[in-house]
């Protein structure tokens, strides 16, 4: 096995056991990208044609308008990336993302991951755990955003993203709270 699909392998045995064989022929199937810092990996209004795993690096995710960039997510760690709603349903995405580091990618054509589905059923298996798990991400998001002030949610960050606050810059880390960086400077001198 190539060395750069370790992590995704890795990822498949402790998130997502599937089928060995069908697993093999996927690996088989991702081509290995290196992306450099501050490059747009998915822009608002395109549709998903990839199936993309951050093997190493640092991306966020963001909303954008005209006047406003609101971060909704940084990866951090070995996952997949990919707007999955987007890719599913074949529509266009609202968000984008970008590295924040250079960063190494997995990624696998749209119509060669949907042609292995046909062959291995345990596939629509992970594209049904990885929406629940977006979902459940989702809520939680929401009732978090909706119910606890920036303070409450930066310890929180404190607690369960820790390396969200070593790896990504402060100003990334206030859009996301919603607030100023000031403030943010503020919250952290008193939780400190």
């Amino acid at each position: 096995m190539k060395p750069e699909l370790a992590e995704i392998s890795t990822f498949f045995e402790t998130e997502y056991p599937l089928n060995k064989d069908g697993i093999r022929e996927l690996l088989s199937l991702f081509k290995t990208e290196r992306i450099k810092k501050g490059t747009q990996v998915l822009k608002a209004e395109s549709k998903e044609k990839q199936l993309r795993f951050l093997n190493n690096g640092v991306i966020r995710e963001y909303y954008a308008t005209s006047n406003k960039e609101t971060n909704i997510n940084f990866y951090t760690k070995p996952q997949f990336i990919t707007d999955l709603f987007s890719f599913n349903s074949n529509s266009k995405t609202k968000k984008n993302q970008e590295t924040l580091t250079n960063s190494e990618l997995l990624t696998i054509d749209k119509k060669a991951f949907q042609e292995l589905l046909k062959t291995y059923e345990c596939g629509k298996s992970l594209i049904d755990l990885s929406f629940q798990k977006l979902l459940k991400h989702k809520e939680r998001f929401e009732y978090n955003r909706i119910t606890k002030n920036a303070e409450e949610l930066y310890s929180e960050l404190f607690i369960y993203k820790p390396n969200w606050l070593e790896k990504i810059p402060q100003y990334h880390i206030a859009s996301y709270l919603n607030i100023s960086p000031e403030t943010l400077s503020r919250i952290r001198k008193r939780i400190s």
